[in-house]
């Protein structure tokens, strides 16, 4: 059993940094709206969920499936619509909640292992205060949950390993469960990577089959897992196909894949996965370096200790970079499952070599860049990929409930979530749409777009620096009704 550090920071530093963190990112939900194209996209589909009842399938939108995601992203903003109401704190909350659990999970494992409370805050404190962490725990997105899944069961094998209770073995099953209904087989595959490395070495293989409830543990698995593959897969046919086949085999070997149904391929150098990576565990990733540089040095390793933690966490932390490494289209937000074996780790290395407890305030930068952030888009100081603003005049005018919404160029994912799925794209070719429009609209197009026709009266209510919104009126139906209202000589 190791005992305490007594070179941890103070335990009021710690609880400071923590706290800090998470409330001000929990402050800050309300205060910046949905941004194109990620959040307000996957927003808008739980906002059509929410709205229209069905919680199996996820609309790209209406009468749309999306094949591309399992809907656990989908069911907590839609659970947050149903308690707020459709805004972006509601959006939000339930993602940030995951998040907190997610610090829980690690909390816990760290006290336990290291026998003291005050290295589980240390641990804690770190994750919450890395920076890609706090952000993408409050954003829309798919990939808190998955996250959660993914660490619910690393910690779970870990704790089953050293029989600290059955429990432990069927909460491993729940998280990969989790993760199938989050992100799909990617779960899986990640943690796969992280446990088959680690128990080849010392014959660590050799006592697996005692370690899980294998047996009720896949049962469990299956009863979580199935339904809703199955009955997804019975009312949208074909979904199968594209998500095992397109999303977890095209998109993963084919750079710039093109089978993307809902977007565009995130074509990247292979090996960008190490510098998002190095980016999204700021401001630790130097401090990490670090320790490795120390223990180089010092002709050691992460290992030192017979139970082989050290290298289960590096795994763990390194199977996302290992796996992306090989990938073309990747996303920043791809390296957030290996962030809580980062803090575990950290909490790890200083246990063998005790860096100056000063050193740990950086972590106060995280706070401090959430409230520049947060003001920057609060007050309109930054550009914003939004269309909150545009949207709310929109709905002021008191045509906006009689009229038709268009969008003449293509219709951002926000426009159509901040227009309660009312705004509709038409094409810049207006001679393909305009004589076949026969209601009132509302438009809006590039500020350097005119409509040149006889038939339509349009004036300007809004603009922005890109966009303006106009409202169209047809004078020829106008001009019938005022006829019809004239008395005949």
């Amino acid at each position: 059993m190791q005992k305490p550090t007594l070179t941890l920071p103070s335990i009021k530093l710690l609880l400071t940094l923590l706290i800090s963190c998470l409330v001000i990112r929990l402050l800050s939900l309300s205060l910046y709206p949905l941004m194109d194209t990620t959040e307000a996209r996957y927003g808008e589909m739980a906002r059509i969920m929410f709205e229209t009842g069905n919680w199996v399938t996820p609309m790209f939108d209406y009468g749309v499936p999306f094949w591309g995601k399992p809907p656990i992203f989908t069911w907590l903003s839609s659970l947050g619509f149903s308690l707020f109401g459709v805004n972006e704190f509601a959006a939000r909350v339930p993602h940030l909640i995951v998040g907190f659990g997610i610090i829980w999970l690690v909390y816990g494992l760290a006290r336990d292992k290291f026998q003291s409370q005050e290295t589980g805050l240390f641990t804690a404190a770190l994750l919450a205060s890395t920076v890609s962490f706090i952000l993408l725990s409050g954003a829309v997105m798919t990939d808190t949950a998955l996250t959660f899944s993914i660490a619910l069961s690393m910690i779970s094998f870990w704790q089953a390993w050293h029989h600290k209770g059955k429990h432990w073995g069927y909460l491993f099953f729940v998280g990969l469960s989790l993760g199938m209904l989050s992100k799909g087989p990617l779960s899986i595959v990640l943690i796969g990577i992280s446990l088959t490395i680690w128990l080849i070495p010392n014959g660590r293989w050799k006592k697996l089959w005692k370690t899980l409830p294998w047996g009720y543990g896949t049962l469990l698995f299956l009863i979580i897992t199935v339904p809703w593959y199955a009955i997804a897969e019975y009312k949208t046919p074909g979904f199968l196909d594209y998500f095992i086949i397109g999303e977890h085999i095209k998109r993963f070997i084919v750079s710039g894949w093109q089978g993307d149904l809902y977007g565009t391929a995130h074509e990247r150098t292979r090996g960008t996965i190490w510098v998002y990576a190095f980016i999204a565990m700021l401001p630790w990733s130097p401090v990490l370096i670090w320790q490795w540089i120390r223990s180089i040095k010092e002709g050691k390793d992460s290992e030192e200790s017979k139970d082989g933690f050290g290298s289960f966490l590096l795994l763990w932390m390194l199977s996302p970079m290992l796996l992306f490494s090989f990938a073309g289209n990747i996303l920043a937000s791809y390296v957030m499952p290996a962030l809580p074996a980062m803090a575990l780790l950290l909490a790890h290395l200083h246990q063998q070599r005790p860096l100056p407890t000063w050193l740990y305030k950086i972590g106060f930068i995280t706070p401090i860049l959430l409230v520049i952030m947060v003001s920057l888009l609060h007050f309109d100081l930054v550009k914003k990929r939004s269309e909150d603003k545009i949207m709310a005049v929109w709905k002021q005018q008191p045509e906006a409930t009689e009229s038709d919404l268009f969008y003449r160029h293509k219709r951002p994912f926000s426009a159509q979530y901040y227009s309660s799925g009312k705004a509709k794209h038409r094409s810049t070719d207006l001679d393909t749409w305009l004589p076949s429009q026969s209601k009132a609209f509302f438009i809006v197009q590039s500020v350097n777009d005119q409509i040149s026709d006889a038939n339509w009266l349009c004036e300007e209510r809004d603009r922005t620096q890109k966009e303006a919104l106009l409202f169209c009126q047809s004078l020829q139906k106008n001009y019938d009704f005022n006829k019809e209202q004239t008395p005949p000589e």
